[in-house]
């Protein structure tokens, strides 16, 4: 039995804020193993443009976020992944992968340097506990802790979502694209997004999770949109999903994905997967 396979004949799990969704007459469906929102009474093809013209507000609490913290954070992730952590400026986030021995493409992640000694990882649904069980492998002798968190993930995504935000509250003004912050305690706040769109990411508890939800659906600008339109708006964006167009059978040459491995860990090596990566055949295919 496969992963995926696995992820089929187990219960779907609930997202922590499920009610909301009942309550905004969310159709609901299998993905990665969770119950979600597929579309709202919008329909896919108004939630989409919705989206692209104002605000579209997604439940990503399938996503997982963990925190690396400790004086050898950064070798694990230098060891984890084809990654330079010391050139990661503090609030800056880096797209990057993770491959397996062969340089298949196990997952890609968001990492955000919080601190001298700490980073947020974000890792895709179906991936979670997979990526945990390798991150903490490829740690292993390093004084580094892996703790995954509980929170709520919400993204805010459209034209209208930076003016939406700071009505809401949220501090988004002094944020740029692909950075992150940790606003308040066992908050994250990033600016990045997967709908070609400018937009934010909340992780946050779920107490928290559900007045800010309150406060962004009182806004006319916001809508929630569904996991179709999200993929959707992602496809047209030219953006990759996991075990779709990126799968452990593929490579980062195959992928078009070089862009995202820097010079510097290309030349040293040292990551799961270098050795592959850097053979003649898929060396070849980089030029």
């Amino acid at each position: 039995m496969t992963g995926q396979d696995e992820l089929k004949a187990l219960p779907l799990r609930e997202l922590p804020l499920r009610d909301l969704h009942v309550a905004a007459g969310a159709r609901f469906g299998g993905f990665a193993g969770w119950s979600m929102p597929i579309t709202y009474p919008l329909g896919v093809m108004k939630e989409h443009l919705h989206a692209r013209e104002h605000a579209g507000l997604f439940d990503i609490s399938h996503m997982k976020l963990f925190r690396l913290t400790g004086p050898q954070a950064e070798t694990a992730l230098a060891r984890a992944c084809p990654l330079d952590p010391a050139a990661i400026a503090p609030s800056r986030s880096k797209y990057t992968l993770l491959l397996d021995g062969k340089a298949g493409i196990l997952d890609d992640l968001i990492v955000t340097r919080l601190g001298p000694d700490a980073f947020v990882v974000v890792a895709n649904a179906g991936n979670a506990e997979a990526d945990e069980a390798e991150l903490e492998a490829r740690a292993a002798g390093l004084d580094v802790a892996i703790e995954p968190l509980d929170r709520v993930f919400l993204a805010l995504q459209g034209p209208g979502a930076e003016a939406a935000a700071s009505r809401a509250g949220l501090p988004v003004e002094d944020l740029v694209f692909m950075q992150g912050i940790e606003p308040r305690e066992n908050w994250f706040l990033s600016r990045s997004g997967y709908t070609g769109e400018d937009g934010f990411e909340i992780g946050l508890p779920e107490a928290d999770a559900r007045a800010l939800v309150e406060a962004l659906l009182g806004d006319s600008s916001v809508a929630w949109i569904g996991l179709a339109a999200r993929d959707s708006l992602r496809l047209e964006a030219g953006l990759c999903l996991h075990g779709q167009d990126i799968t452990p059978q593929t490579n980062p040459v195959e992928a078009g994905l070089m862009w995202a491995i820097p010079k510097s860990p290309r030349e040293r090596g040292g990551f799961v997967g270098a050795p592959a990566l850097a053979k003649p055949a898929v060396s070849s295919a980089v030029q």
